[in-house]
């Protein structure tokens, strides 16, 4: 591996594998909101290491490598969350 892909964010799809949308719609927002915290405002924070998005009108989760270091169980979740599901995912070493 490379260092453009070491550090290159491990992205989850919201396509299946077989080309099928993921369900439900906001799954990425749910998933990422496990590792979100709520403030005093009752704003949601998203970890710095897991981030919902939208990328090409699919929605993504994108999680930073470093989380693998800062809690490798979190990180060995997700890719097993994205395997289970048949969700496609690009840089999941």
């Amino acid at each position: 591996m490379d260092d453009a892909s070491a550090n290159a964010p491990f992205i989850i799809r919201g396509i299946t594998t077989g080309g099928a949308r993921f369900r439900p719609s906001d799954w990425a927002d749910r998933l990422a909101g496990a590792f979100a915290v709520i403030d005093p405002n009752n704003r949601t924070n998203y970890s710095p290491y897991v981030q919902p998005t939208t990328l090409d009108g699919v929605p993504c989760v994108v999680v930073d490598k470093r989380l693998k270091d800062a809690d490798a169980n979190a990180y060995r979740f997700l890719q097993t969350f994205a395997r289970s599901n048949e969700l496609q995912t690009e840089n999941a070493d």
